[in-house]
């Protein structure tokens, strides 16, 4: 996998059971993914268009840093898809551990909204 990010939790993101909330991680993973996804398909026009199961493996907590993680798992046409993971680093390890994980489906887009194909040779290069 590919590191794409790093956020740590603050306090201002925590939930009513003294964990990060749930939605901000999922905009974390949204976020990382569609950078990855403009990043590999060389357009800033990618929108998301699905997110698959989210598995929440293990709470995060304030001072949390939290590593992104991103692979394609396949290209389309005009969407390409990723293995979005969340990693909490643990610093006295220098190891990490997966906190959260999905698969996120991403469009590119012309002016109007509207699906417009990956190039050709990006598309023959991804997969």
């Amino acid at each position: 996998m590919q590191y794409i990010a790093t956020k740590i939790c603050q306090a201002g993101e925590i939930g009513i059971h003294g964990n990060l909330f749930g939605g901000t991680m999922l905009s974390w993973l949204d976020e990382a993914g569609a950078s990855l996804a403009c990043y590999i398909c060389s357009t800033p026009d990618m929108v998301t268009l699905k997110m698959n199961d989210v598995l929440f493996k293990k709470t995060v907590k304030t001072g949390d840093h939290i590593r992104l993680f991103g692979k394609v798992i396949r290209v389309g046409t005009s969407s390409i898809s990723l293995a979005i993971e969340a990693r909490r680093f643990l610093f006295d390890s220098r190891e990490s551990e997966i906190v959260c994980s999905t698969e996120i489906i991403y469009v590119r887009i012309n002016d109007q909204g509207k699906p417009l194909a990956i190039d050709q040779q990006l598309r023959e290069q991804i997969t």
